[in-house]
């Protein structure tokens, strides 16, 4: 028996969106009030959602995801599943986030920005750990977070940096590996999200 999604009111949801009912037994999808869902997007069974959720077009949205209010999930993104994510998130274009990854709120992370969760792919069986990105933090566009990393409150990870390693509360992540800075003036304090 397919199961339909519950649904807030004052909900835009275009043509071509897809409610996967899989696993069977899992509850349908449960999203808060004023949802715009864009064509194209795909959401498995057992995701929860806040208030005022909002999608670009063909983002993918798995199992076991919760999902805060005001949450921006942009065009092409993929968050792969047993994740939680806070309130006031921005998911811009493309951002992949796998299984197992944190994001709280007030979270920023730019286009084509990828998480990874698997440290050995295809190499050794190793339990599944995401990066935990904690408030107010913000990922630029291209970087790469390495598994099981932890970005502290109101971090900054630049553009195309690659993050081996943990990056401490209020700290530039710059590089390829990233090396840590101060953050610049211009990036702290009352000119945060």
């Amino acid at each position: 028996m397919r199961m339909k999604p519950t649904i807030g009111k004052n909900e835009t949801i275009q043509e071509d969106v897809t409610f996967v009912d899989t696993p069977t037994d899992a509850p349908a999808p449960d999203i808060g009030d004023d949802a715009t869902i864009r064509s194209g997007t795909i959401l498995y069974n057992d995701v929860e959602i806040g208030d005022r959720f909002t999608t670009g077009h063909n983002a993918v949205i798995r199992e076991q995801t919760r999902i805060g209010d005001d949450v921006l999930v942009g065009t092409n993104t993929i968050i792969d599943g047993a994740t939680t994510i806070g309130s006031q998130v921005s998911l811009q274009t493309g951002v992949y986030i796998p299984t197992h990854t944190t994001i709280e709120d007030s979270v920023f992370i730019g286009p084509r920005a990828v998480l990874t969760n698997d440290p050995y792919p295809v190499r050794k069986d190793v339990e599944l750990v995401g990066p935990t990105i904690q408030s107010h933090a913000s990922i630029g566009a291209n970087a790469t977070l390495l598994p099981d990393v932890t970005i502290g409150e109101g971090a900054f990870v630049a553009a195309g940096a690659v993050v081996l390693d943990d990056v401490p509360a209020n700290k530039l992540a710059v590089g390829c590996p990233a090396e840590i800075r101060e953050l610049p003036e211009l990036l702290t304090g009352e000119n945060q999200l």
